[in-house]
């Protein structure tokens, strides 16, 4: 019969050295060490709008899109992580519908007050790629960070990061996309922000469930 320290000695034979996983605050400013390059090369690629408008509805619209990539970011770092309180994952959701509700609040006071044209929708394809290739970069990093991180709370995390990537994606989008209507952008842009979060959230776990188990990609603090 084996003895117990033999049994013991058995078990932790092949075992490698556990280090751990980048603690929420570090694996944000990771993920915007990444994404803010990879949108600034995006957006010097397409070309900066010739004339932006820096009116005050556009200036807020941007500091919630930026909010809610970061405030997403941080709930999806948290996500992965059981010694996270579950409040952190609320915090997104409620950005998004600030957001959101903001935005709307925005094209129904054009519309009382008489504005040309702000209900006037057009078909704009062209925003949906564009999106997509601005949010390519900031997704791969969140799933590499979260892959990092324990597999805990795994829907949580894969939709917030996906928020996380979508955000920052429109808030690039609207520097170099030419925007027609208010409603064309609250149903295309703001459409697109909802549907490549769901579609990422699904393509993300099922990245996680297939990345292999050793994977590590930036030196973590043991």
């Amino acid at each position: 019969m084996m003895r117990p320290d033999q049994l013991i000695d058995n078990l932790v034979a092949d075992l490698r050295p556990v280090r751990r996983a980048p603690s929420p605050a570090r694996a944000l400013a990771i993920w915007l060490a990444v994404t803010v390059p990879s949108l600034a090369l995006v957006i010097w690629l397409m070309g900066l709008r010739p004339t932006l408008p820096l009116r005050p509805a556009f200036l807020l619209d941007q500091a919630l899109a930026l909010s809610t990539a970061v405030i997403a970011a941080y709930g999806a770092v948290c996500a992965g992580r059981p010694d996270q309180p579950t409040w952190k994952l609320a915090l997104p959701v409620v950005m998004m519908m600030l957001w959101l509700a903001v935005m709307v609040g925005q094209c129904a006071l054009m519309t009382i007050g008489g504005k040309p044209g702000v209900l006037a929708l057009h078909i704009d394809f062209a925003c949906v790629p564009a999106m997509a290739l601005a949010g390519f970069i900031p997704s791969i990093t969140m799933v590499l960070l979260l892959r990092l991180s324990p597999i805990f709370r795994t829907n949580h995390a894969c939709l917030c990061g996906a928020l996380a990537a979508t955000a920052a994606a429109e808030f690039a989008l609207r520097l170099f996309h030419a925007e027609g209507s208010f409603l064309t952008l609250l149903v295309w842009q703001m459409g697109s922000v909802i549907v490549l979060t769901i579609s990422g959230s699904v393509i993300g776990k099922w990245v996680l469930a297939r990345l292999p188990g050793g994977m590590r990609i930036w030196p973590i603090p043991t």
